[in-house]
C-alpha cells in the first residue's frame, strides 16, 4: 500500500457541523478506506463484519442528524468517528485487553462504558470499533502494522489506535499510556498524541495496567485536532482564550512560544542518531523565528528513574492481575507472565520508594521550567523510527520520565522538516512537555509549534 496522510479533522469538523458535507458521505469515505487497507494493517478487532459496521454507523449517523438538525445546536465533536482501544469498556463491544482470556473475565452486563468514551459520545462522536492493543497494554504485540510501511511496527500499546488514525479509518482514537503507549505509536505513525496530566482524564471503565502511572489520552492527525478534542475529555478544562484559529505570524509564534528547554544529559543519549538530528532540525527551525532552545540538565540520573518507574508499574501490574493470573495463567503471553512474576517479587519498601519518586521528578521538571522562565520541554517522542517487524513495539524510554512525573505531553510529527524521517523513510516525532495541570497551555503551545513546523 502507498501511504496517504489522513485528513485533518480540525478542518473537517466545522464542515460536518454546518452540514456542508453529509455525515453519511463522510462515513462511507472512511469505511471505503477501511475496506481497502484493513486486511493489511489489522487495526481493529473482528467484532463486526464490514457490512454490519457500515450499516450500524450509517444508522447512528442518521440518528445524530435527526437529534441535532440545526447546525448551531450541534455538539462540539458532531460526526467525528473514534477508535476505541481494547482496554476501554464500550457498549455493544466485548473487552479482551488484547488477551486470550475470556471476555467475561473483564466485563459483565452491569459494567458501565468508560467515562472518557461516554464524554466523546455525548459530544457527538461515533464509535468505529475496538482497536488492537498489545496484551494488557504491555509488550505482547498484536497483529497491527504501520500504515507508512506494513513491514514495520506501529508501536504500542495503543497500536491499533495509532494505525487506524494514521490510515484514515477514523478521525481520532482513544489510547492509554503507562510508559510510552500514546507518544511512541504517534511518533512511529506520523500523527499527534496527547497524554494529559495524570488523572485529568478519568480512568473509570478501563482495565488498568498500573493505577499510579496509567494516563488516558487521544490520538489524532494534528495538534489542532487534539486541541478541539481535549476540552471534551479533560476534567476541569479552563479555556483561557488560547490562540487565533488563523495561522499566526512568526512574531506571534516567537512571543507565545517563549523559552523552550531541551534535556542535555544521559536521558538524551537513549535516542538514536536520526532522532537527535530531527530534534536539532526542529531547534534550527525555532531559531529561525527567534526562539532559542536552552539545553539544560534534566535527567542525568535517568537509569535510576527508569528503574523506579519499572518497579512501580510491575508491582501494580501484579496486584491488578492477581486473581486473573491465578485462574488463567496458562493463557497469558510469556512477556505478560514474566511481568506478573517480576512484580510479585518486588519488596514493599522498593515499591513505596518508587511511588514516592514521582513527585520528586515532577517537582524537578517544573522547577527547571520556572527557573528559566520556560513553558515547554522538547525531546524525541521515540528513540528513532519504527523498527522493522511486528514482534516488538519499540522502546518507550524517551517517554518514561514524563509519564513517571505525570506531566502533560503532546507528540507531534516532524516529517515536514529536514531529517524529519528516519533512514527507512518512516516518520520521527517530537515530544512536547509542560507544567503539571497546565494541559490547556501545553496544547495551545503545541498548536503554535505545529504552525512553526509547516
Amino acid at each position: 500500500m502507498k501511504y496517504v496522510a489522513p485528513r485533518d479533522p480540525a478542518r473537517l469538523l466545522s464542515v460536518l457541523r454546518r452540514g456542508e458535507r453529509p455525515l453519511s458521505v463522510e462515513i462511507e469515505t472512511l469505511l471505503d478506506r477501511l475496506d481497502r487497507f484493513e486486511e493489511t494493517l489489522q487495526t481493529l478487532l473482528p467484532d463486526e463484519s464490514p457490512g454490519q459496521r457500515r450499516e450500524r454507523l450509517l444508522a447512528e449517523a442518521r440518528t445524530l442528524e435527526e437529534r441535532w438538525p440545526l447546525a448551531e445546536e450541534r455538539p462540539p465533536l458532531f460526526g467525528l468517528v473514534v477508535g476505541v482501544k481494547d482496554l476501554f469498556h464500550a457498549q455493544g463491544f466485548p473487552t479482551r485487553a488484547g488477551s486470550r482470556l475470556p471476555a467475561e473475565t473483564f466485563r459483565h452486563d452491569e459494567t458501565p462504558p468508560a467515562a472518557s468514551l461516554q464524554r466523546l459520545q455525548e459530544a457527538g462522536a461515533l464509535v468505529l470499533g475496538k482497536t488492537v492493543t498489545t496484551e494488557f497494554a504491555y509488550f505482547g504485540p498484536g497483529p497491527t502494522r504501520n500504515p507508512w510501511n506494513p513491514e514495520h511496527t506501529p508501536g504500542g500499546s495503543s497500536s491499533g489506535s495509532a494505525a487506524a488514525v494514521a490510515a484514515g479509518f477514523c478521525h481520532m482514537a482513544l489510547g492509554t499510556q503507562t510508559i510510552g503507549s500514546i507518544s511512541r505509536p504517534a511518533s512511529f505513525c506520523g500523527i499527534a498524541g496527547y497524554k494529559p496530566s495524570y488523572d485529568r482524564v478519568s480512568p473509570d471503565g478501563i482495565i488498568p495496567f498500573s493505577p499510579s502511572a496509567d494516563h488516558v489520552g487521544v490520538l489524532a492527525a494534528s495538534a489542532r485536532a487534539l486541541r478541539l478534542i481535549a476540552p471534551v475529555l479533560t476534567r476541569h478544562w479552563n479555556d483561557r482564550g488560547g490562540h487565533s484559529s488563523a495561522d499566526p505570524p512568526h512574531d506571534t509564534l516567537r512571543h507565545q512560544l517563549g523559552t523552550v528547554l531541551v534535556p542535555d544529559d544521559a536521558y538524551l543519549e537513549q535516542a538514536a542518531p536520526e532522532s537527535l538530528r530531527a530534534l536539532e532540525s526542529l531547534c534550527e527551525r525555532l531559531q529561525g523565528i527567534g526562539v532559542t532552545p536552552l539545553r539544560v540538565k534534566a535527567f542525568p540520573d535517568i537509569e535510576e528513574i527508569n528503574r523506579s518507574h519499572q518497579e512501580m508499574i510491575a508491582a501494580e501490574f501484579a496486584q491488578v492481575h492477581a486473581s486473573w493470573f491465578a485462574e488463567h495463567h496458562g493463557l497469558y503471553h510469556p512477556r505478560s507472565k514474566e511481568l506478573v512474576e517480576r512484580g510479585l517479587a518486588i519488596p514493599q519498601e522498593v515499591y513505596a520508594r518508587a511511588c514516592g519518586g514521582r513527585q520528586q521528578i515532577r517537582d524537578r521538571i517544573q522547577e527547571t521550567l520556572d527557573r528559566h522562565g520556560a513553558t515547554l520541554w522538547l525531546s524525541p517522542a521515540a528513540p528513532g523510527e519504527a523498527p522493522r517487524g511486528i514482534d516488538s513495539t519499540g522502546s518507550p524510554l524517551m517517554n518514561l520520565p514524563w509519564t513517571y512525573a505525570g506531566v502533560p505531553t503532546v507528540a507531534l510529527p516532524l516529517t515536514s522538516l529536514p531529517h524529519g524521517t528516519g533512514p527507512g523513510g518512516l516518520p520521527l516525532g517530537v515530544q512536547v512537555a509542560g507544567h503539571f495541570g497546565s494541559d490547556e497551555v501545553l496544547l495551545d503551545r503545541a498548536v503554535l509549534l505545529e504552525e512553526a513546523l509547516r
